[in-house]
């Protein structure tokens, strides 16, 4: 059985998370993604080394690739719970910081609380800071397993109001069990109360409770 998948012009994860869903309803047979630069084609390749499926890349033209897997039925399945652990996290170019509360690990904690401060991911240009956050937010929709909790609080407020790219992700995410908060004060200070689209609203002491509660905090 053979599958193409055209991913020229969605940005990263898009490309290796695409692929990833093939992986789980292709048993046995090719793979194909068509993608458009350099970076989707080593984390695609990154994908296949972790999921154990050769391999090979074939470049059309400057910006068109075609990445081929020959998917093994069974081979890649056993390996989905711990590629999230051991290379997903690089493969989707997201390394966020994590802060483990009381030794927990990401496989045995509890609670999962993914704090966003802001619309921006990192420093350096505003611009490709916010395609890194809208970026992360989609990946977190794509996870085995919702957070518990998406807290938001000074700029990454604008993240839950009307007209945020990442809104429709964090509706997702609320719908497969995570509670959205977004700062009240935050909202008030930028004059956006009115615009919030998602969750709820919560206030400094509630986010200092489920942050000295939480058994994994997640900040990008």
């Amino acid at each position: 059985m053979k599958q193409t998948i055209d991913a020229r012009g969605i940005a990263c994860p898009g490309p290796v998370i695409e692929a990833k869903k093939a992986f789980q309803t292709l048993q046995g047979g090719e793979l194909t993604v068509l993608v458009d630069n350099d970076m989707a084609v080593q984390n695609l390749t990154k994908l296949g080394e972790y999921s154990h499926y050769p391999v090979t890349v074939e470049k059309e033209h400057e910006k068109s690739f075609k990445v081929t897997f020959a998917v093994s039925s069974g081979v890649g399945e056993a390996l989905s719970e711990d590629t999230n652990k051991t290379g997903m996290g690089e493969v989707l170019a997201v390394a966020p910081e994590k802060t483990v509360a009381g030794e927990a690990l990401a496989g045995t904690a509890k609670e999962t609380v993914v704090v966003l401060s802001s619309d921006r991911m990192g420093t350096g240009e505003d611009e490709l800071g916010r395609i890194l956050m809208k970026g992360f937010v989609y990946a977190l929709t794509q996870q085995e397993k919702a957070p518990d909790r998406v807290l938001l609080y000074n700029t990454g407020a604008y993240l839950s109001t009307e007209g945020s790219d990442s809104l429709e992700d964090l509706r997702l995410l609320e719908k497969n069990g995570a509670e959205v908060l977004t700062c009240g004060t935050c909202l008030n200070f930028y004059k956006i109360a009115e615009k919030l689209g998602v969750g709820g609203v919560t206030n400094l002491y509630a986010i200092a409770e489920f942050l000295t509660g939480a058994d994994l905090i997640i900040r990008p």
